[in-house]
């Protein structure tokens, strides 16, 4: 009979994804991964398998908090085009309360892969689809609602909003603050025919 987990995976995950998002997958050494978790290398590796494994693991623990919530929680929201201006508002709010200025980590993975992943490429890649088939979903409700132009057609702006997004997301590792964000998001935001961002103090608690 198999040992109970001594220790809170939540906790570990949460530890083991600020490593690899603070420092990418070739920057994060197995010493800093063991002392950010509090496990001795043996219960990493029992628990996780080898570093890659751990990684994959940290990345959808990652996702399931960030992405995947955000998206179930906009998709049940009843107007359809103010759930894509919402999108990019937690993206800017949670882009310019990072102190540490680390972007995304699916993003900052992305980057690094490279052709030498094709396995790590198509994990983004289906993350990034995830993102631009909410948009797709939305658009495709609202001009069905009559609350934005049909034009352009939904896959069409649903992939300008993923290029826009994943631009501010680079654009965030420089620290650039909310004005310089929202700058970059506004137009297209406008161009779509969906509600504009808040005023920077609206966004506040």
């Amino acid at each position: 009979m198999p040992r109970p987990r001594e220790f809170d995976e939540h906790r570990v995950l949460d530890a083991a994804a600020d490593c690899f998002w603070s420092h990418g997958y070739e920057g994060t050494s197995t010493r800093q991964l063991t002392q950010a978790m509090a496990l001795p290398p043996a219960s990493l590796y029992n628990a996780f398998g080898d570093k890659r494994a751990l990684f994959r693991r940290a990345l959808d623990h990652y996702l399931e908090q960030t992405l995947h919530d955000r998206v179930r929680r906009l998709e049940a929201m009843a107007d359809p085009a103010l759930a894509v201006t919402r999108f990019f508002v937690e993206i800017i709010d949670r882009s310019v309360a990072d102190p540490g200025a680390r972007g995304c980590f699916l993003v900052n993975s992305a980057l690094e892969a490279g052709p030498r992943d094709p396995a790590m490429r198509a994990v983004v890649d289906d993350e990034i689809r995830v993102i631009e088939t909410f948009f797709h979903g939305r658009l495709a409700r609202a001009g069905a609602a009559g609350s934005i132009p049909l034009e352009p057609a939904p896959a069409q702006a649903a992939a300008m909003l993923t290029a826009v997004l994943l631009g501010i997301r680079v654009l965030a590792r420089l620290g650039p603050g909310r004005d310089r964000l929202s700058a970059a998001v506004a137009p297209v935001l406008t161009l779509l025919g969906l509600p504009p961002l808040p005023a920077a103090e609206e966004t506040r608690p």
